[in-house]
């Protein structure tokens, strides 16, 4: 999207990382991998069309290796990403029947590469999961690295860059990213890409302002164009007036001040001004992001999110696999908690070799608890690796999508299985962990005090739990700017959940992207939620404006707060009783 003001240009994308950066572009030229002719292939030629398609992926996975054994130090910790690129080169939904296209199809490689990717793509955007819903980036970049071996187009040149500039592109890969060196680019953004794309992780990494998703902008910025990218809001600027440049200048210099101040103070607790302490815990994807969580200041792991090890694959991670990944995070993170969320994800989209049918909605169907309860040897898996792992460290057990207790006490059942077969195999474990589930579905608003019965804590999952009451879609964009967290109706099911669990004596966490922005943070305390659990580099933020409550203030606040009819109505009395702490906290935004 992009609007004009004078001569400016003002283009609004997906903050992939915060931060505010100026300085001249620079565009990166795929030189034209999008453009493929179509030609048939006789069939005396088929073997040797196969061979230069093989050819191809082996340059590719040559090009792949010597930029992985060149990483520098700094993306150390992300170069399990890189691998997974070299995984999916070779991955049967993608070389296997690319292979298969060029031989029943009878065309070249270019073509059967390009409709297989396509035929891809369309399957992963009916996830609806954002995080997985945009692992189909790692395959289109993937096979944007086969096509420039076919065609000899030229690759992406971010390592010889020798001057300092704000990278434009159409879409780059973690390949391309792990090559930035951080005295040279700012900053980047790109017309493709969202915020938990692997690209976006790695500059979140770095701490460069990233701006992704923006449509067009490679169509609309030329070289050496001066751009302002604020990658808190998700704004570029192009050709930017001396007022906004004057503006900008000030809010970096205060980004940065004020980035340095919480910095500082990320190791304090979370502690409000009148005594309440809370935990302040970060989501993660993958063991790496450790790093980023102690960095960080985090009270430990809210939520460990397992689907990675799933995806792009022909077969399911066997347990010593998952275990030695579970085990390496609760023992890093010993003995500060470590929540870790089983499997979350619909098997048939995501999985290589899953085999059931195409579901019209999957946002609605066999999916999370549901696919595993379906699968229960799958599920045992997971929960054998997670009980071992918990012998490390201070780990609990979340099932995600719950439904109904129906669900519960089946998870539950299969959870015992799993320690009876590792009890009678004489292996190390630990049994008595925490059982949670994750209230994002209404119905589990609605029996959470039965529900409460049978767990030992809640998780409240605010991304799915909006999309579902509201019946909103976050990725159409028609109906987008109805979702709102502060919808009354929303803080209403919060109270509720909230409720239950100080009556049940249940500790209570939030782990959706609510729990991540300060502004939401003076009703969340109000509600009772004592648990926080977001994206890493929010910790500090967050931090800081507990720091800056009183809960009896909260509390008073949020019972004015349910008694409004609009989420702006909310927002307002927020703004209006809290303002001024979070623009004195928080003007880095």
């Amino acid at each position: 999207m992009s609007t004009n003001t004078e001569q400016e240009i003002i283009l609004t994308g997906i903050g992939a990382s915060p931060g505010i950066c100026i300085g001249k572009a620079y565009l990166v030229d795929k030189e034209g991998v999008e453009v493929v002719q179509k030609y048939s292939i006789e069939e005396k030629d088929l073997e040797s069309e196969i061979n230069r398609f093989k050819a191809a992926v082996k340059k590719a996975t040559d090009e792949l290796h010597e930029i992985i054994e060149n990483t520098p130090e700094v993306f150390r910790q992300h170069a399990y990403i890189l691998e997974t690129h070299m995984v999916l080169l070779k991955d049967k939904m993608l070389y296997g029947k690319t292979i298969d296209s060029i031989r029943n199809d009878r065309v070249n490689a270019e073509w059967a590469l390009k409709n297989i990717v396509s035929n891809i793509r369309s399957i992963f955007q009916n996830i609806s999961d954002p995080y997985l819903r945009e692992r189909s980036a790692d395959i289109l970049q993937v096979s944007d690295r086969i096509m420039r071996s076919l065609t000899g187009a030229q690759g992406v040149n971010i390592a010889e860059i020798d001057k300092r500039v704000v990278l434009v592109a159409h879409d780059l890969s973690p390949a391309d990213t792990s090559q930035i060196q951080i005295d040279r680019v700012m900053g980047f953004i790109t017309d493709r890409g969202g915020s938990t794309s692997h690209s976006a992780i790695i500059a979140r990494t770095l701490e460069i302002p990233a701006i992704m998703g923006l449509g067009n902008a490679t169509d609309l910025i030329k070289n050496d164009d001066l751009i302002i990218v604020d990658g808190s809001a998700g704004i570029v600027i192009v050709r930017p007036s001396e007022k906004s440049l004057v503006e900008y200048e000030e809010r970096k210099v205060r980004f940065y001040q004020h980035r340095a101040v919480i910095s500082r103070d990320s190791y304090l607790p979370a502690e409000t001004l009148d005594g309440t302490r809370l935990l302040v815990m970060g989501n993660i994807e993958l063991p790496e992001e450790i790093v980023s969580v102690i960095d960080h200041g985090g009270d430990g792991i809210g939520l460990y999110r397992t689907e990675f090890q799933y995806l792009s694959r022909t077969d399911f991670p066997g347990e010593a696999e998952l275990f030695e990944r579970y085990k390496d995070v609760a023992e890093v993170m010993a003995p500060k908690p470590v929540t870790i969320r089983t499997l979350d994800i619909n098997g048939d989209k995501a999985l290589g070799n899953a085999s059931t049918s195409d579901e019209e909605n999957p946002a609605l169907g066999l999916r999370a608890i549901r696919y595993c309860l379906k699968n229960p040897d799958v599920f045992k898996i997971q929960l054998r690796a997670i009980l071992r792992a918990a012998a490390y460290g201070n780990v609990g057990v979340m099932f995600p999508m719950i439904s109904s207790c129906d669900e519960i006490l089946e998870a539950k059942f299969l959870l015992k299985e799993a320690a009876d077969s590792l009890e009678a195999q004489g292996e190390t474990y630990k049994s008595d962990i925490e059982v949670g589930i994750l209230i994002e579905v209404p119905s589990a608003v609605v029996m959470a005090a039965e529900m409460a019965e049978l767990v030992d804590f809640f998780s409240i999952g605010t991304n799915d739990l909006i999309q579902y009451a509201l019946a909103i879609d976050r990725g159409n964009r028609q109906v987008a700017h109805m979702y709102h967290p502060l919808n009354p109706a929303i803080l209403r099911m919060l109270k509720h959940v909230a409720d239950v669990a100080k009556d049940k004596g249940l500790r209570i966490a939030m782990c959706g992207e609510m729990a991540g922005d300060p502004f939401h943070v003076p009703i969340l305390l109000g509600l009772g939620i004592n648990e926080l659990s977001m994206n890493p580099q929010s910790i500090p933020s967050i931090k800081t404006m507990i720091r800056s409550l009183r809960i009896i203030d909260t509390l008073e606040l949020t019972k004015e707060a349910l008694k409004k009819a609009t989420a702006k109505e909310i927002a307002d009395l927020v703004q209006e009783a809290c303002g001024t702490i979070i623009s004195n906290k928080m003007l880095a935004a």
